[in-house]
């Protein structure tokens, strides 16, 4: 059995984050959000714009999200933050017919999971064409504000859409979010160009989710043809 066969014969639930995974970060896409979020906080705080985006880095890196940060010292009133954050352009996004395709011929459930909210994701979705594809998606809400990748939250993750790790795998662009999964024994792909794609917590990665996912699909002709006969779960 090949690796994409073994792929697709055990793997039930597909999970994926958002930002620069679903779409790839070289439309500078997010760098619209970050630069939200550095108007944001300057506002909020009284700072200048250097300060300000120096701040929004700082509690990235220390709390996961710049929104952890600043609700835990300085009282932000989440909702606010994040329609002001993705209030945004969203034409460099083209549609994705390749990914619809892909994701489409996945055997079993595919998730989103985001430290983004509903709106947020479901407008990309729909920019991208592939809404119809995914099960559900489990958000910052749903997560109580706690952002990945604290191990809480996909603890919360597995609980909520009752998902068996061993037979899940997960896809994201940021390396340390996916120590957590990998460590309730999902298999990993780290998604897009981050220098750090070495260690024992990621199994896979490809700077290309749609090419990676429809070379996937090829190779394990077979196995897909199988899973579709039967039930996923």
């Amino acid at each position: 059995m090949t690796a994409a066969e073994r792929i697709l014969a055990t793997v039930d639930t597909w999970i994926f984050d958002l930002d620069n995974t679903l779409y790839s970060g070289r439309f500078g896409f997010f760098d619209q959000v970050s630069d939200r979020m550095t108007i944001y906080v300057a506002e909020l705080l009284g700072l200048g714009q250097d300060q300000a985006r120096a701040l929004q880095k700082q509690y990235f890196l220390e709390h996961g999200t710049t929104l952890n940060g600043l609700m835990k010292f300085h009282d932000c009133d989440p909702e606010e933050f994040l329609a002001f954050v993705h209030d945004i352009d969203w034409s460099p996004i083209p549609e994705n017919p390749a990914l619809a395709r892909a994701l489409a011929e996945l055997p079993g459930r595919k998730l989103i999971f985001t430290n983004g909210d509903q709106p947020h994701a479901r407008r990309a979705m729909e920019r991208l064409g592939v809404a119809g594809c995914f099960e559900a998606v489990f958000d910052i809400v749903a997560s109580g504000y706690i952002p990945k990748p604290d191990p809480v939250v996909y603890q919360a993750l597995i609980r909520h859409h009752d998902i068996d790790p061993g037979r899940a795998i997960y896809f994201e662009d940021i390396a340390r979010n996916l120590k957590p999964a990998k460590d309730l024994g999902m298999t990993t792909v780290l998604v897009g160009d981050e220098g750090d794609a070495a260690g024992d917590h990621i199994d896979h990665h490809t700077p290309d989710l749609t090419g990676w996912l429809a070379a996937l699909i090829r190779s394990g002709g077979a196995s897909v043809s199988t899973r579709r006969e039967g039930n996923p779960r």
